[in-house]
């Protein structure tokens, strides 16, 4: 009798709600969610089970050779009814899912080429903002070129030493400048 006192005793202490934490009941799915979350929270240790998704669903392959071909016609017996239509059931659901696995096929390729067009459109549209930038850069340093040919006009004997005087600036700027992008 004595051992049978322990066992309840011990079972009273096994189930009894802690104390320290008031039974909180969730009201939405949301406090259920934040319930479960912050229990996770409480001991990151713990591996966590997370269950794996679930499998599609796929019919039936359809029968090779069928036994009963009497259906519904006429000179069936009571029971062969219940076998045709659940037959005929399974017929159509695997038809059903044939022409679903079908349409989403069709949508994926037509997203698939919608995708195609947009990237063409957009590498189309960066190559035309692309090929304007090189022409406009182009003919700004056409404008220099002549703008620096007509100052070169007046002092020949200058304009020679000068632009060999600028020439090595330029090497020694574009050693400094080589990260600046699109620098020299």
């Amino acid at each position: 009798m004595g051992d049978e006192s322990d066992e309840k005793q011990d079972k009273k202490k096994r189930y009894q709600p802690k104390k320290d934490q008031p039974l909180v009941l969730p009201k939405t799915a949301a406090d259920k969610q934040r319930m479960q979350i912050e229990k996770l929270m409480r001991n990151t240790e713990k591996d966590v089970y997370i269950p794996d998704r679930p499998k599609d669903w796929k019919p039936r392959a359809p029968p090779e050779f069928v036994r009963d071909v009497m259906g519904s016609s006429a000179g069936a017996g009571s029971g062969e009814f219940h076998v045709y239509r659940g037959f005929r059931r399974r017929e159509y659901a695997r038809q059903m899912f044939i022409q679903g696995v079908g349409e989403v096929e069709t949508k994926n390729e037509e997203f698939h080429k919608k995708l195609e067009e947009n990237q063409k459109k957009a590498d189309n549209k960066t190559a035309k903002k692309r090929a304007k930038r090189q022409k406009k850069k182009q003919k700004m340093q056409e404008k220099k070129k002549q703008k620096l040919q007509e100052e070169g006009k007046g002092d020949d004997s200058d304009s020679k030493s000068e632009s060999e005087d600028e020439k090595d600036d330029n090497d020694d700027d574009a050693e400094e400048n080589c990260f600046v992008i699109g620098g020299r």
